[in-house]
């Protein structure tokens, strides 16, 4: 495989997987303090190194590289100051998401690397999957994302007084915004559910679902999913990485999707 496809750790993606598509994970920092856990993204020169180990191992053919969303951490500006070392051969996705739509995008770009498509052909696969691409998050609290700033305390004050307090949330242009208004985590996956159907149109869809110290709630969505999506969907229940983890808090639920079309701007999403 000459293209090689980098990723971050808030990508979530299985190691079975990655090995298997030869996708490289650069892995962000946790912390752990006596006032909590907290995290911090990649470093220019630390991700320099990881491309450069990559264009070694590609034959210099080119690196495509998926970070998370630049308004949720440092990581991506980090990646682009990175890449002028290596120009025109590392590219770095603005993915404006969070989660196993990385993954989605890099396991797409991946395969095609592996039957020998050229950078552009990878890149714009790991594009076109983003762009059909959602992510939800089911939360038990937000005082995690408030405290760590990504979330505006005018959201956070706002979901608290309209959802009590086990709001639903939107990974939407990078940035994290409210998507529903239920009060139970029934409700809560009834409504996610409600959203997926609504945009897949009766097409297969991928999706992922994550969690957080919350096994049972993510088989309980898992299994409803299956129940009402259409034939070819392929669903995957996986742990939440710990740096997303720690903002999220325990007990939340991520929920990323990739659809057979991309609409987006779906407004019920």
């Amino acid at each position: 495989m000459a293209v090689r496809i980098v990723v971050d750790s808030a990508s979530g993606i299985p190691e079975a997987i990655a090995a298997e598509l030869g996708i490289t994970v650069a892995p962000l920092h946790v912390m752990h303090e006596e006032e909590g856990a907290s995290t911090s993204g990649l470093s220019a020169i630390e991700l320099a190194a990881v491309y450069a180990r990559q264009l070694e191992r590609g034959g210099d053919d080119g690196v495509v590289a998926l970070h998370l969303s630049k308004n949720l951490s440092s990581t991506w500006s980090a990646a682009v100051t990175a890449s002028a070392v290596f120009p025109d051969t590392v590219r770095v996705v603005d993915t404006d998401t969070a989660g196993m739509a990385l993954s989605a995008a890099a396991m797409a770009a991946a395969s095609l690397a592996r039957d020998g498509a050229s950078l552009d052909e990878c890149e714009e696969a790991a594009k076109k999957t983003l762009e059909r691409s959602q992510t939800w998050l089911y939360l038990n609290h937000l005082e995690g994302l408030r405290k760590s700033g990504r979330l505006s305390t005018g959201t956070a004050v706002l979901s608290a007084a309209l959802l009590a307090t086990k709001p639903i949330l939107r990974v939407n242009a990078g940035k994290l915004e409210l998507a529903g208004k239920t009060r139970t985590q029934a409700k809560a996956f009834s409504k996610l559910t409600e959203l997926v159907l609504e945009r897949a149109g009766g097409k297969p869809v991928f999706a992922a679902i994550q969690h957080a110290d919350s096994l049972e709630a993510a088989q309980s969505l898992a299994a409803t999913l299956r129940e009402v999506l259409p034939e070819g969907s392929t669903i995957m229940v996986e742990p939440l990485v710990d740096v997303l983890a720690v903002h999220t808090g325990a007990g939340s639920v991520g929920l990323s999707v990739v659809f057979s079309t991309d609409d987006v701007d779906n407004p019920a999403g």
